[in-house]
């Protein structure tokens, strides 16, 4: 019965996550608030799907839902869509659920149209209090670099449009400028520490359980390097060294590394191998 379940609930959270997209899109380019309402009823029925999702598959493996790949994207969807509703009560930006949700879209169908990529075997042997912690406290962070990501994003498209003199009625729905780099930096503050935190953990866990450890493995060096990146731009907000539209480049560039990061660099890790 859960399998039943297991293998048609994804189906159906992507079709009203669809009808939710589609409905931020009209509200987008007509700014139509009968939509905007609409979509965001029903992008709290696709929280509620997800979320009783993750608690019908922790009472079924008897664990936290992040050890593998099919784990792994559900989750960090799901981290998306509670930050995105999370910035819609706190920043008040129309523009940035839509965004972020976007994204999340993409990695929910990559999940709900794969093959089914759970080996439980695997996720017996990596199973560990101190292992699911890490994992769970790296996608956090990547959940809030990618709406970091977001509001650079729509930083620079505001940019442009003000630049080119362009008064639109978006244009006032996008908050001003200073509002959308000082969002963009809390949410790079909040995540730093995260991935920092994340880091230490899975290094102990590596030290104590991998027979064989090597420092100089693909991923703690991707994960090193993104550190300091995320490091540089915090420094460079606080100091000022970099501002504006030039910082907000920075940090579309950081996030396709995140991107690379948690896709191409675990592929060819020793040990990242709840990806394969």
């Amino acid at each position: 019965m859960f399998d039943l379940v297991l293998a048609r609930l994804p189906e159906l959270i992507i079709v009203i996550y669809a009808l939710s997209i589609l409905l931020y899109f009209i509200d987008f380019v007509d700014h139509n608030r009968k939509a905007n309402i609409f979509a965001f009823r029903l992008l709290l029925i696709v929280w509620a799907f997800q979320t009783i999702f993750l608690f019908m598959y922790m009472l079924n493996t008897g664990r936290f839902p992040v050890l593998t790949l099919f784990e792994g994207l559900y989750f960090y969807t799901w981290v998306l869509i509670t930050i995105s509703l999370f910035i819609h009560h706190i920043f008040k930006v129309d523009f940035t659920v839509f965004f972020i949700n976007l994204i999340g879209f993409c990695f929910m169908a990559i999940h709900a149209f794969a093959p089914i990529q759970r080996s439980f075997v695997t996720a017996e042997q990596l199973m560990s209090e101190l292992l699911l912690i890490h994992i769970t406290i790296a996608i956090l962070s990547y959940g809030a670099f990618s709406a970091s990501f977001v509001f650079s994003s729509l930083y620079l498209f505001q940019f442009k449009l003000l630049k080119e003199k362009r008064w639109k009625k978006k244009l006032w729905r996008l908050a001003d400028l200073a509002k959308l780099e000082k969002a963009s930096f809390v949410l790079n503050t909040i995540g730093f520490p995260m991935l920092l935190l994340s880091l230490i953990l899975g290094l102990r866990w590596a030290v104590i359980k991998l027979p064989v450890f090597h420092w100089y493995d693909p991923k703690i060096i991707g994960s090193f390097f993104l550190l300091i990146i995320y490091g540089f731009l915090l420094y460079a907000f606080v100091k000022r060294v970099i501002f504006g539209r030039k910082l907000a480049l920075w940090n579309t560039m950081a996030f396709l590394f995140v991107l690379v990061n948690f896709f191409l660099i675990s592929r060819i890790s020793k040990f990242h191998f709840w990806f394969s």
